[in-house]
């Protein structure tokens, strides 16, 4: 009997493993065949036009690809959302992922049906963008100390010798424009260059009419938006060039805004004059970021790669200079060959363009940094030596240091403070949530008529100002984490608040829990010229090391990006809170989004002193003009937990325009040269280059910093200097600081020139020392140096960052 029991147990159990197994196989049968039938966009690139074909030629082509995937003609037609047709060879359509993988070859290697003339299928991915006295302070910005930021820009002798980058067109990827702004109009301007082929594109609130001398182009592109989340709500965005965001009207007027005199940010802060850094540039905007579904402006914008290539593509044909790109990844990086923006600064780089691309705001995280390929100027953020000063002084006579450009004030009272985790509404967890002030969370019998103390972290800091004031509380200060350090970026409040350092949190916090009836006041803030030291890195700004070639260092170079005025959208409140009613002209924000207009401003200059420079030319006069001190003359500093910084926080340093106009030598870069550099990973970008049989070794691109991966023997680095300075006989001398355990030889230390456009080559030879082995550096751990050409004008620095294997 027992063994029957157990036979049938057996037989039992067999059978439901049975049934289990055909679930599982149905499921992943099934399940894969759903997903391997669900259409999404992909981009398929092919490589570059050579210029042979006409538009319904390069149509033809795209279009016979498609059908030797779909079943139809018409599915083929229908499916297709871009056909690129300037300089980038590809389309952008809705496919399968079997769709995709047959176009790229994947998936028929052994079979006829490969289509070999296909470099690379992505999936479009959606990116984001990276959310005056800053160019007076750059104007200042002469030698590496001593810095006198009372330097008028308006007036420096760069913006002289450049014309103000007359004629210089600068084309934006952005979330559109506000042409009404007084920073876009064009008074004495001259009629717009002949070479310019690009449109006023149409649509809502938008005519053509509102382009002008200063304006000179704006479209629009979201076919790729619309085939991945829907047809646009018109009623909180325009179907048009216009700006609902503000994001691509800041970043616009900082890049070439005219000079406008007498305005501020809501409030009064920063009263002054605004003027962008190349004031007589022409801008051409091009919008391709478009509101998140179901959420607010607060939430954010995103920008699908496939609208992207599509704008890049058409600015390429339309004749822009310069390119203005506050737009990256957040989270894992793609491959070269499948990043959309990657993919168009490369062809970009081929008509000679500048391109200027923000270095994300995910840090100081380590590897967050985005944009990171070579041929790319890739700018992270840092501050200006203006602060908006607004204390707050506790019950127990302290004061701490806060800033904010609320409009709204206090009486002249001490008011009962809380903290947020106290006065939570029961369930919230206090551990994780609780003194944050996020949305519904304060209980309004605890809360109102009180000064809210709330950490910053989870959702927008103004929303958590928006929740004190839903309470019923008098005013929010608003505390830094950890994570945020010194970082204040600061708001406008919809009610009166403040906003304090990591350390100052910890002392409000210990006061809190030490007193019985805790009061404080916050004092009325004002605007404070002067601040020392500046620049300091922020904390948000993303870092290195760079994530897809740790080879290059990224980011290349820091800007001002932290508290920044600039034109803003009418239709978009300063805090972009749905709640709030209030308009402004001009807002103060930051984000690496606000420091890479300031270098496509300069690289803009440049092309108008300089019209004869390369793009990678021009990239090495920032970079090894930028320093690394501060107006102290002290090192740069990070406003970030750890308080130091090096050269993953801010490349080669700190923008320095008065010096990169002359830089004496450059490092220059040939198209080419970036292929063979790709080939050194096996990426295959354009498909007509045939890579060496060996290719050099990514850090052999003559690049103005110099970053080894994993150094375990002695490697030797060339690098080639072109003389841009002097005309005549000129002699360079080489110095070196050393990374900690790493030696440093430079051979030849001497360069000898004799004429302007001369080139000379020399080797940096790198050996780990007995000193480094000993113990002192672990593996993996990174050291940094530099070294430096100097004559009797002109000081050529780069950066060195080695990892020990």
């Amino acid at each position: 009997m027992e063994v029957m029991q157990r036979r049938r147990a057996f037989s039992l159990f067999l059978q439901r493993f049975a049934l289990a197994f055909l679930a599982f196989f149905l499921f992943l049968v099934f399940g894969q065949s759903v997903e391997a039938n669900k259409h999404k966009v992909y981009i398929v690139y092919r490589g570059h036009h050579n210029g042979l074909k006409t538009v319904d030629e390069i149509r033809k082509v795209h279009h016979s690809l498609l059908l030797s995937v779909k079943e139809s003609g018409e599915e083929a037609r229908s499916s297709l959302i871009y056909s690129y047709k300037h300089s980038i060879d590809g389309f952008a359509a809705l496919l399968t992922p079997d769709e995709a993988a047959r176009l790229s070859g994947i998936a028929f290697i052994c079979c006829k049906t490969e289509i070999e003339d296909v470099v690379s299928t992505f999936p479009s991915q959606a990116r984001s963008m990276h959310t005056t006295r800053s160019w007076n302070f750059l104007a200042g910005e002469e030698s590496f100390s001593n810095v006198d930021a009372d330097h008028e820009w308006t007036s420096s002798s760069l913006l002289k010798k450049a014309r103000d980058g007359e004629d210089i067109i600068v084309g934006l990827l952005d979330s559109g424009i506000w042409p009404e702004s007084k920073s876009f109009n064009d008074e004495g301007m001259k009629p717009i260059p002949n070479r310019w082929k690009g449109i006023c594109q149409q649509g809502d609130a938008f005519n053509s009419s509102q382009c002008n001398r200063k304006l000179i182009g704006a479209r629009y592109y979201l076919k790729a938006y619309e085939a991945q989340y829907g047809k646009l709500n018109t009623t909180s965005e325009y179907r048009s060039p216009r700006d609902h965001d503000g994001h691509g009207t800041h970043t616009a007027s900082t890049v070439g805004g005219r000079a406008v005199h007498n305005i501020s940010a809501l409030g009064g802060f920063a009263h002054g004059s605004a003027s962008g850094g190349a004031p007589l540039v022409r801008l051409a905007m091009y919008k391709v970021c478009w509101p998140i579904p179901g959420g607010g402006l607060a939430v954010g914008s995103t920008c699908t790669e496939a609208d992207m290539l599509a704008a890049m593509d058409d600015a390429i044909g339309d004749g822009v200079d310069v390119f203005s790109i506050s737009i990256g990844t957040t989270g894992d990086q793609p491959s070269y060959a499948s990043d959309g923006i990657a993919i168009g600064s490369l062809h970009a780089l081929k008509h000679n363009i500048v391109v200027a691309c923000s270095a994300g705001n995910s840090g100081p995280k380590p590897a967050t940094a985005s944009n990171l390929s070579p041929w790319i100027i890739t700018v992270a953020a840092s501050s200006i030596d203006r602060s908006f000063e607004s204390p707050v002084v506790l019950g127990n006579g302290s004061e701490v240091q806060g800033q904010t450009v609320t409009p709204y004030k206090l009486e002249d009272r001490f008011y009962p403070l809380v903290y947020a985790g106290d006065v939570s509404i029961p369930g919230t967890p206090k551990n994780v949530t609780g003194g944050q002030c996020l949305t519904g969370s304060l209980d309004p019998s605890k809360v109102k008529g009180k000064i809210v103390f709330c950490l910053r972290g989870k959702e927008a800091r103004v929303s958590k100002g928006l929740e004190v004031r839903r309470a019923g509380g008098a005013a929010v200060i608003l505390g830094n984490i950890q994570l945020n350090g010194a970082e204040i970026s600061v708001d406008a409040y919809v009610l009166p608040g403040t906003a304090v350092v990591y350390e100052d949190t910890k002392a409000i916090l210990k006061y809190i829990k030490s007193s019985k009836n805790p009061v404080a006041k916050i004092i009325p803030a004002k605007t404070v010229l002067h601040v020392k030291p500046a620049p300091v890195m922020a904390a948000f700004s993303s870092v290195g090391p760079n994530s897809v070639e740790p080879n290059i260092l990224k980011p290349d170079i820091t800007a001002p990006g932290l508290n920044i005025l600039a034109a803003w959208s009418e239709s978009s409140p300063p805090t972009k809170l749905p709640a709030d009613r209030r308009r402004v002209k001009y807002n103060i924000i930051s984000g690496t989004s606000m420091s890479c207009p300031h270098v496509a401003a300069v690289a803009a200059l440049l092309k108008a002193i300089h019209p004869q420079w390369s793009s990678a030319a021009v990239r090495s006069a920032l970079m090894t003009t930028a320093h690394s001190t501060d107006n102290l003359g002290l090192p740069l500093t990070s406003t970030g937990s750890a308080g130091n910084a090096n050269p993953f926080n801010y490349g080669s340093g700190h923008l320095n325009p008065m010096d990169a106009e002359d830089p004496g030598l450059v490092y220059d870069a040939s198209y080419e040269d970036y292929l063979l550099f790709l080939c050194s990973s096996g990426t295959k970008i354009d498909s007509s280059f045939k890579c060496p049989v060996k290719s050099p070794r990514p850090y052999e691109l003559n690049y103005p910093s110099v970053a080894i991966s994993a150094l375990n023997e002695t490697t030797i680095v060339t690098r080639t200097v072109t003389n841009v300075g002097i005309t005549g006989k000129v002699t360079y001398h080489a110095s070196v600081i050393p990374p900690s355990g790493v030696s440093v030889k430079i051979h030849p230390r001497k360069l000898h020139f004799h004429a302007v456009g001369e080139k000379r080559s020399f080797t940096v030879t790198f050996k780990v020392t007995g000193h480094g082995r000993s113990g002192d550096m672990k593996k993996g751990d990174y050291v940094f140096g530099s070294y430096t050409w100097t004559d009797n004008t002109h000081r050529v620095r780069s950066p060195i960052v080695v990892s020990i294997a």
